[in-house]
Order: structure tokens, then C-alpha cells, then sequence
């Protein structure tokens, strides 16, 4: 069967188990999580062992560090998956819920109604949790969902499946509710792209290419998960210590993911008595530190160049430059950040009045890690991605922003003059 054929079953088959799923009580859509909770934890060794196989093969493609440890599940990361599966079914079913209760003048009574949207496609890389995260989510919202995953985590993409599919079954509900492109072929991902007739919005979560790609063919709504361009200011009235413990934990804790801080811009006034430290204590964890010209003087440092400024590293990689006040720290955050996550740090309460009004960004942040922005840690349960557009969802995408709404309506025989 061709690619194009394929693709066309995927969507009808989803198309109707989306119909399906908006019958669905909560307490059914748990029954079912729950099922594949179980399914996931029995097949532990399966999972694991068929994720060897594209670690195996990411080696092989010389993927980076940074990229191997996004694709790389072990018994531990496994534990987490399935505790972020079970933070979703505890979350409350937004389906149904009433946004907002009017009555007009005539008597006619309107209720604002949360809604599934239908059919989500979701595009992601090298992270094989996304796939559970992605799934549980769009299941428990009422929409079906067909994943795309990176040819490098299709092995464990297909393990992780084949639990959904045993639990949807077990339940005696459609197995195509979540359903993974059987594909390596790229132009699965073009063909998805323009199938409007089935796929009500597309979620692409990766890097700046895929993200290009996406915006750049589709014509189906998307949901832009774009790169994590992470700026922190410290701002001369910042406190050492919270500037220290913020700076470290943002970098150093998971490199790899999109809440990692990237560029760090110091206040002149802050830097002379405590810069030096900080910066020392990021090179002596491995971190290696790209400076403007006039940091140079701090042993270990290397010079940055331009491409170092609006750079995602996704590794043990910052840049750091010293900037004159507030006002040049926002105009450099404006030219080189991705509007995701941005933080300052200072007591200044003005100071952090004037950043979260002048930046646009999806998520500003005070005085706290920039690896806080992550759906779970909003009490979101998982996340399908951090939107950077400004319509519908933006910021963390957890199980509120998958739905839409409906406007429903009752009379007494009401006419209209």
C-alpha cells in the first residue's frame, strides 16, 4: 500500500474513533488509561530492550549527546512515564465542563461548553515519552490522536503503542484512538500536513527544520511547539545566591530539553563582584561558556560568535554576555529569543514589572529555573509541548488547551422578530 493510501486509512480511521470518543464518561477514560498504565509497566523489559535498538541506531547516525539522552529510556525514566500517566487520570475530565452561563434579555439560556477538537496529529522527534505523554493526553480530552514519531525512537514508538492498543482493546473500545504512523517515510509527514479532511489541528514538536517544515506546507491549524531560545537576565539587583542556584539548576539539570536555559545576559553593575563566580562554577560542572569579548578575562571562557546569539545549544553549551541595563536586555532577548521562556532574576519589583510587560514571550519566569517550564510542573500532568503562537494555546498544552468550545442554547418557543 502506498504512503499516500496508508495515510488516508490512518485518517479515517481516526476521523471515527473521534466520534467514539466524545461518548466516552470519564470515568471510562480512565478505566481505559488506567488498563494502559498496567500494559506499560508489564512489558518494562520489551520496552526497554526495543529502545536499544534505536539507541543503537542513533549512535550509529552519530546523533548528539543531547539527542541520545532524549531518546534513551530506562527503568527509571519508564517510572516517570507512567507516574506522568497517572497525574493525567487524576487530572478532571475538562469535556463538558461549562465555561460560562448567560441568559439574555428575551429569556434564551446560553451555556459555553468545553468540546473536544476532534483529530491530532502530533510530530515529534527523538523523545519516546512523547508518545505516552501525547496519547494519554488526547485521549483523556476526547480526541484521537496519529503520532509521527523520529525514525530514530520508531522501535520504541511501536512498544509503547502496542500498550495503548492492548488496553483500548481490553476495554472494548476502537484501537485506532491513538494510532502511530507505521512509517520511516518522510512523506508520511507530507501528506499529513494537507489532509484537512481528517486532522482538525497538528501539533509539530521538534527542532527549527521541522517546525519550518510545518508551518511552511500545512493546511491543517497547528500548534507550534518552536525552539527553546531560553534568556535569563540578571539584573543588578539581583541576589547572588538566587542568581547562582537559578543559573546552575537551569543549565545544568537536563541540557537536553527545550526549558535549558541558552543565553545569559548580565547586568554591568552585577557582574564586576559576583559574575565571575557563577561563570566559574558553570565551566567547573562542563559546562563550556561562549562570552562577549569583555568576559574574555575569566579563565575557561571561550569567545562566542555570532551564531552563538539566538542559538538553541540543547547541550552543555551557553552563551553569556554583559549588557548596560534592563533596556538593552530586552531589546537583545527580543532580537534573538524564540518567545518561549524567559526569566529575570532580581528583588526589584519594578525591574520585574517592566520584563513580563515588554517581553511576548510564553512563559516569563522571576527569581526561578527556566526548566519550570514544563506542563507537569504547572500541574498540567504531562504536556504535548509548549506553544509559541499566540491563538487558541499558547504556553504549556496540557489537557484544557486540547479542547475547543460549543455554544448551547435553550428556549420556550423562542422566535425571533
Amino acid at each position: 500500500m502506498s504512503v499516500s493510501k496508508k495515510m488516508v486509512l490512518i485518517g479515517k480511521n481516526a476521523k471515527v474513533s473521534s466520534q467514539t470518543l466524545r461518548r466516552l464518561t470519564e470515568q471510562k477514560k480512565n478505566e481505559v488509561l488506567s488498563f494502559i498504565s498496567s500494559f506499560l509497566s508489564d512489558n518494562k523489559d520489551f520496552i526497554i530492550r526495543e529502545n536499544k535498538k534505536d539507541m543503537e541506531f542513533g549512535l550509529s547516525k552519530n546523533l548528539s549527546e543531547s539527542m541520545l539522552d532524549r531518546l534513551y529510556i530506562d527503568e527509571t525514566r519508564l517510572k516517570a512515564i507512567i507516574m506522568s500517566l497517572e497525574e493525567i487520570i487524576a487530572l478532571p475530565d475538562p469535556i463538558g465542563t461549562i465555561v460560562e452561563k448567560f441568559s439574555r434579555p428575551n429569556g434564551l439560556m446560553i451555556n459555553k461548553v468545553r468540546t473536544p477538537i476532534g483529530v491530532i496529529g502530533v510530530i515529534f522527534e527523538s523523545r519516546p515519552n512523547v508518545f505516552v505523554d501525547a496519547g494519554a493526553l488526547c485521549f483523556k480530552s476526547g480526541n484521537a490522536s496519529v503520532l509521527r514519531c523520529g525514525s530514530e525512537s520508531y522501535n520504541t514508538s511501536l512498544a509503547l503503542e502496542s500498550c495503548f492498543i492492548s488496553g483500548f482493546r481490553k476495554a472494548g473500545i476502537s484501537e485506532f484512538c491513538t494510532q502511530l504512523i507505521p512509517t520511516k517515510d518522510r512523506m508520511a509527514v507530507e501528506e499529513m500536513l494537507k489532509m484537512n479532511e481528517f486532522f482538525d489541528v497538528i501539533v509539530p514538536r521538534g527542532g527549527k527544520g521541522l517546525v519550518g517544515l510545518v508551518q511552511e506546507k500545512a493546511r491543517v491549524p497547528i500548534f507550534a511547539h518552536l525552539e527553546g531560545i531560553v534568556h535569563i537576565y540578571v539584573h543588578s539587583d539581583a541576589d547572588p545566591e538566587k542568581a547562582r542556584d537559578v543559573i546552575l539548576n537551569s543549565k545544568i539539570r537536563r541540557p537536553g530539553i527545550c526549558g535549558a536555559v541558552e543565553c545569559l545576559l548580565f547586568d554591568k553593575q552585577f557582574i564586576k563582584n559576583n559574575g565571575p563566580s557563577i561563570i566559574f562554577e558553570l565551566i567547573s560542572s562542563g559546562v563550556n561558556v561562549k562570552v562577549s569579548n569583555d568576559l574574555l578575562y575569566i579563565n575557561g571562557t571561550v569567545l562566542a560568535d555570532d551564531n552563538d546569539w539566538g542559538r538553541e545549544f540543547l547541550s552543555m553549551d551557553v552563551a553569556v554576555r554583559t549588557v548596560d541595563d534592563i533596556t538593552q536586555a530586552l531589546s537583545h532577548i527580543e532580537r534573538y529569543g524564540s518567545h518561549h521562556t524567559d526569566c529575570i532574576i532580581t528583588e526589584n519589583d519594578k525591574a520585574a514589572e517592566e520584563f513580563f510587560l515588554d517581553l511576548d514571550s510564553a512563559i516569563l519566569m522571576r527569581n526561578a529555573s527556566t526548566q519550570f517550564a514544563d506542563g507537569g510542573e504547572f500541574g498540567f500532568g504531562a504536556e504535548l509541548g509548549i506553544s509559541t503562537g499566540k491563538l487558541h494555546a499558547r504556553g504549556p498544552v496540557g489537557l484544557e488547551q486540547l479542547t475547543s468550545f460549543k455554544y448551547l442554547l435553550e428556549g420556550n418557543g423562542h422566535t425571533r422578530l
